[in-house]
């Protein structure tokens, strides 16, 4: 356990290495922020790790340099998107007042904390009726955790996320949905092969940011030449 938390610190140095201009409140937060997020999302073993955070605060941090976003804010904000989220936590209310004290503790000034909050309970994806993000640094941290559903990492995660809740790989003759509310997306027992076609081939239409929407444009091909070995592979044509 020792090895996996110094792999942990020593990976999440090498970023705030990167990040500009820290104030000292924030730059306590920041430090802190890879024990918290391990301690509320513990071993997940579906995609929602701590590794996971890690990659989308990086990638939040070079959307934000492109975009002229707050880059130190968006890494703090991206780290901790998913301490409130419904897929780790119980209680998406009671973790947001959570984190809201825990932000607290290290001083960080209240509109920094309710942006932190506000991009964590709205970002997620929840069938897509979730609303608009309202600042730049929400749609860089949005972006940022969408583009880790996309490309090689993402076809990973989704195929670990299902085999940890019993999904079925695959069901000929099922036609994905891509249409559902929120309650039905969370409650609709799909396949992992149709919920890369739901969830995953709509994401960089949906994408806020100029950058994000370049990265997504490799990602999203290697989905779609997956699908298509996954089909030759199925029916044996290859």
């Amino acid at each position: 356990m020792r090895n996996v938390i110094e792999r942990r610190a020593a990976a999440w140095d090498s970023l705030l290495a990167q990040v500009p201009g820290s104030s000292c409140a924030r730059l306590s937060a920041l430090t802190a922020v890879p024990a918290y997020v391990s301690q509320v999302v513990g071993d997940d073993a579906g995609g929602h790790d701590w590794w996971h955070a890690e990659r989308v605060a990086r990638t939040a941090l070079e959307i934000a340099r492109h975009e002229g976003a707050d880059a130190e804010l968006c890494v703090i904000a991206a780290a901790l998107h998913d301490v409130v989220d419904y897929k780790v936590v119980a209680d998406e209310t009671a973790a947001a007042d959570e984190l809201r004290g825990w932000l607290r503790t290290y001083g960080l000034p209240e509109p920094d904390i309710q942006q932190i909050v506000s991009i964590a309970l709205t970002l997620s994806f929840n069938g897509g009726g979730r609303p608009a993000m309202a600042s730049l640094e929400g749609a860089v941290v949005q972006d940022a955790d969408r583009l880790d559903s996309l490309g090689a990492i993402g076809l990973a995660r989704t195929l670990a996320f299902g085999g940890t809740i019993g999904r079925p790989l695959h069901e000929p003759g099922l036609s994905p949905r891509l249409e559902m509310t929120a309650q039905e997306y969370r409650s609709y027992v799909s396949t992992s092969i149709n919920h890369i076609r739901e969830r995953l081939l709509v994401v960089r239409e949906r994408l806020n940011t100029t950058y994000a929407r370049d990265l997504a444009e490799e990602r999203e091909a290697f989905i779609i030449v997956f699908l298509e070995r996954f089909e030759d592979e199925w029916h044996g044509r290859r």
